[in-house]
């Protein structure tokens, strides 16, 4: 397997979706001892220093995985040479990413069996339950990012 390989998952605002995916990502790469590192950034600065939103802090906490002290930040040219594997949560994303510089990026919902899938801002659904989808869909996708590079599938 390769070694010290960096993995930055990128949303929007980077306190909801990729928040969950680094947290989701730190525990299988602590729990399996991989040599990867994780991070997550946004593809805006609207959140700046913030901490995830409130429900994403707890649909992880409900899972054993602590984000709180996770800060929001845009990702920045330096990320584009940092990191080996970035994964957006969805086309929009996909698209600013690459706008911005990024020549490989992958989109989360084309792993998991999801067929390319958005993950979906949970801010969009009612209630707690859209943290809950996004979570399970996010946890998913992310296993299989991990198991396919630990395999070097990816």
């Amino acid at each position: 397997m390769q070694s010290d390989k960096k993995i930055l998952f990128v949303c929007l605002g980077n306190i909801c979706r990729s928040p969950l995916a680094e947290g989701i990502a730190q525990k299988h790469i602590e729990k399996k001892g991989l040599p990867l590192y994780a991070e997550s950034a946004g593809t805006s600065s609207w959140h700046e220093g913030e901490a995830p939103c409130h429900s994403s802090i707890k649909v992880a906490q409900n899972y054993g995985i602590d984000i709180s002290q996770q800060r929001s930040r845009p990702v920045t040219r330096a990320d584009i040479t940092a990191f080996d594997y970035v994964i957006a949560m969805d086309a929009q994303n996909q698209a600013d990413l690459r706008s911005f510089g990024f020549e490989k990026v992958y989109r989360l919902g084309e792993f998991g069996g999801y067929r390319g899938a958005d993950v979906p801002d949970p801010y969009y659904f009612k209630g707690f339950e859209g943290f809950e989808k996004v979570y399970e869909m996010v946890a998913c996708c992310v296993e299989d990012i991990l198991s396919q590079i630990e395999n070097n599938l990816l």
